[in-house]
């Protein structure tokens, strides 16, 4: 009987320890699977992809869906930051952005989804192969 006792005791121990360490881990999480972090609860969504800005309109093209992009201040910071990695005005650029998703009004037109950025985390040239792209205008 008393082996059973202590073995019980020492099996709870054991998994009391594991809890604790698992609890402080979940704080260090990086993303979860909506691109939100656990230190992060504040509604925005991190979103990766290409964005361009050209005539007063901007769009961000992640893997798997297009945005278009509010117009604010920080679209006018992210345009004057990525014109350092531009070549001609209407060039993607890839970024890393925090940002608020919101279905489009049902009178406007666009894309279905925009995002409103809030923050600006990366911003790199695309890596484009010459065969790919397609350039418009006269030799």
């Amino acid at each position: 009987m008393k082996k059973l006792v202590f073995l019980f005791v020492l099996a709870i121990t054991f998994t009391s320890c594991k809890n604790d360490a698992k609890k402080e881990n979940s704080e260090d999480t990086v993303e979860t699977k909506d691109g939100r972090t656990a230190k992060q609860s504040d509604g925005l969504t991190l979103l990766q992809g290409e964005f361009v800005y050209y005539a007063d309109a901007a769009v961000l093209q992640t893997n798997s869906q297009i945005y278009g992009v509010v117009l604010n201040n920080k679209v006018n910071e992210l345009n004057k930051q990525a014109a350092a990695f531009k070549k001609e005005p209407t060039d993607f650029v890839m970024v890393e952005v925090r940002g608020k998703i919101t279905p489009k009004p049902a009178n406007e037109e666009g894309w279905e989804n925009r995002v409103e950025i809030k923050e600006i985390l990366n911003i790199s040239a695309l890596n484009t192969q010459a065969e790919n792209v397609v350039k418009l205008g006269t030799k």
